[in-house]
C-alpha cells in the first residue's frame, strides 16, 4: 500500500484502489487534491500493471465537495487579473476530472456517505458508480450561487437523462442511493459499507480478467460515439477493430476454450 497523503493506493493482482484519504475533514476537495488526482490518473493510465481502477473513500462521507478554505481564494478583489485567474484554475481543475474519463482504464466508484458538489462531478466521470445504501447525492453548488463547472452539467444528462438532471441541478436537492438507482446512475446498491468494498472488488476483478485491449477498446469506443454521434462511432470502432484484430488474447480464448480452462489474457 502506497500513502500519497490526499490519497491511499491499494493493489490487488491488476486492480488498483485509489482511496480518499482526508476522512477528519469528510474528504473535502482542495487546490491540491485536484492536482494529485491528474498526476495519479496519468500514471494509471501508462501503467500495463493497472486494468482496473476502483475509487473509494475513509471514514463517514465519499466527499462533502470543496474544501470551503480552499473556495476562498476563488473571491478574490474583484479584479479583472484575478477573474482571468478564477478561470485558468477551474480549467486546471476540469482537467483533474478528465483525466478519470481519459484514463483508458475502466473506472469503478465506491461511494457511500455523502457524495456532493465536487463528488458528484467525479463519480460522473466514472465508468460505473455502485454505493451503499447510505449514500446521499447532490448538486450542491446551486445552492450556494455557484454554478457546477467541473463536469456534471456535462456528465449528467447522458448518464440520467435530461429531465430528471435538470431538476437535480436546479433544485440542488439531496437525492439518495435507491432514487440514484432508478435513474442509472449507479447500478447496484450495497447494505453496508463493507458490502460495498466486497461488491466493488468482484466486479472489478471481473473486469481486469478480461482481455485489455478490448475492455480498454470498449471505453474509449464508447466516450468518443457518446460525444460524436453514431455514425462517427462507428467509423471509429471499425477503426479500433482494424488495429488490434487479430491479437493474442484473441487466440488465448479461443485456445483456453478448447482446452477447458481459464484465458490469461495478457493486453497484446
Amino acid at each position: 500500500m502506497a500513502d500519497q497523503g490526499l490519497f491511499k493506493i491499494e493493489k490487488e493482482g491488476f486492480v488498483t484502489w485509489l482511496i480518499l484519504n482526508r476522512p477528519e475533514k469528510r474528504n473535502t476537495m482542495t487546490f491540491e487534491f485536484f492536482e494529485e488526482l491528474t498526476k495519479l490518473f496519468d500514471q494509471f493510465d501508462r501503467d500495463p500493471e493497472v486494468r482496473v481502477v476502483v475509487i473509494r473513500a475513509e471514514g463517514k462521507s465519499f466527499t462533502a465537495g470543496l474544501d470551503l478554505v480552499a473556495a476562498e481564494a476563488f473571491l478574490g478583489d474583484g479584479s479583472a487579473s484575478h477573474r482571468e485567474w478564477v478561470r485558468r484554475k477551474i480549467e486546471k481543475i476540469q482537467e483533474s476530472i478528465n483525466a478519470i474519463e481519459r484514463c483508458r482504464k475502466p473506472v469503478i466508484a465506491a461511494i457511500h456517505g455523502h457524495c456532493v458538489g465536487g463528488g458528484v462531478d467525479l463519480t460522473s466521470a466514472c465508468d460505473i458508480r455502485i454505493a451503499a445504501r447510505d449514500a446521499l447525492f447532490s448538486i450542491r453548488e446551486t445552492r450556494i450561487g455557484i454554478i457546477a463547472d467541473i463536469g456534471t452539467l456535462q456528465r449528467l444528462p447522458s448518464i440520467i437523462g435530461q429531465g430528471r438532471f435538470r431538476e437535480l441541478a436546479l433544485t440542488g436537492r439531496d437525492f439518495t442511493a435507491q432514487e440514484a438507482l432508478t435513474m442509472g446512475y449507479i447500478t447496484r446498491i450495497c447494505d453496508e459499507g463493507k458490502d460495498l468494498v466486497n461488491e466493488a472488488a468482484q466486479l472489478a476483478k471481473e473486469i481486469a480478467g478480461l482481455p485489455p485491449l478490448a475492455v480498454q477498446g470498449v471505453k474509449e469506443v464508447a466516450n468518443y460515439s457518446r460525444d460524436n454521434g453514431i455514425c462517427q462511432g462507428l467509423k471509429y470502432v471499425a477503426q479500433k477493430n482494424a488495429a488490434v484484430v487479430p491479437n493474442e488474447d484473441m487466440m488465448e480464448a479461443v485456445t483456453a476454450f478448447l482446452e477447458k480452462r481459464k484465458p490469461d489474457f495478457k493486453g497484446r
